[in-house]
């Protein structure tokens, strides 16, 4: 019997059009929306980006520019004063190797790592990203809330080293499990440093998969705001109740950590009081909702 995938639509476009994963026309779809690629855009990171769909999208609408870039600044150089060639406009960072891709430079590394931050403004001689993505998924366990809870936690590390790397007014787009817990905590967080937020799930998205994406536009950290690092699936700090919320970045992992957390025991406790009555209950309750990480 054929695989899903290969009945897929989006599975064969990406394949015709050199796409190494369908998620591609994920990220295509969303910059339709929302206009990720404006003429502003010319920098960009890809967070967990292996096996690369995402950084091939990075490329094919960024590329063209930096080569723009390139001949304009061989026009102006002289013959006595040529100009360094500018950086490669996208960074993608995953812990595993990737195969080239034109005009990504790739970095195997830590996102949780401030190593990691620094040799991406380093390359880039200072600059900050216009654009951050990161369609970074963790191993799934198939209990949705758990799952929910270490997607969440994933974003909270692509956010955190956003406001490393990211320039004010920049864009950040990741991957979230859709859950009341998650989507109730997460937007009013990551509107402490975005004006913009907004969870969208594209058409390429199977119907049947709990992923969408949050879109956040228009960086402005808070005044004084310092950005920080956490090592992934670290407990918060927990100090005093001044202390731990007056880094905004703190008070995500916080509040994300405590409060689905208490869901996941919340769902648990349900279960085991319900367990010695499921063969007996006539109506068969609902599936929960698939988490689909096969990009």
């Amino acid at each position: 019997m054929p695989r899903i995938e290969e009945r897929d639509i989006y599975y064969r476009r990406a394949k015709e059009l050199g796409f190494r994963a369908r998620s591609a026309f994920k990220l295509l779809q969303l910059h339709e929306k929302y206009q990720l690629f404006d003429d502003s855009v010319r920098l960009a990171v890809d967070l967990c980006a292996a096996p690369g769909s995402w950084s091939q999208v990075l490329s094919r609408k960024l590329v063209p520019k930096h080569q723009l870039l390139i001949q304009q600044q061989q026009k102006q150089a002289t013959a006595s004063a040529a100009a360094a060639p500018p950086p490669p406009p996208i960074v993608s960072i995953d812990l595993q190797e990737m195969a080239p891709i034109e005009g990504v430079h790739t970095l195997q590394g830590d996102i949780t790592a401030l190593s990691t931050a620094e040799r991406v403004i380093s390359l880039w001689r200072g600059q900050r990203a216009d654009l951050v993505v990161c369609d970074g998924a963790p191993d799934v366990t198939g209990l949705h809330q758990i799952d929910e809870y270490l997607q969440s936690q994933l974003m909270l590390a692509a956010v955190m080293i956003s406001t490393h790397v990211l320039r004010p007014g920049g864009a950040f787009v990741a991957k979230i499990f859709k859950g009341s817990c998650t989507e109730q905590l997460l937007v009013p967080q990551l509107q402490v440093f975005f004006r913009s937020v907004h969870v969208s799930k594209p058409d390429s998205s199977r119907a049947r998969s709990a992923e969408a994406f949050v879109v956040c536009q228009n960086y402005e950290p808070p005044v004084g705001y310092t950005p920080i690092l956490m090592a992934l699936f670290a407990a918060p700090p927990t100090t005093t109740p001044t202390a731990t919320t007056s880094n905004p970045a703190t008070a995500i992992a916080t509040t994300t950590t405590t409060t689905t957390t208490a869901a996941a025991a919340t769902n648990t406790t349900a279960n085991t009081n319900t367990a010695t009555t499921k063969q007996s209950n006539a109506t068969p309750a609902a599936p929960p909702a698939v988490v689909d990480v096969n990009e």
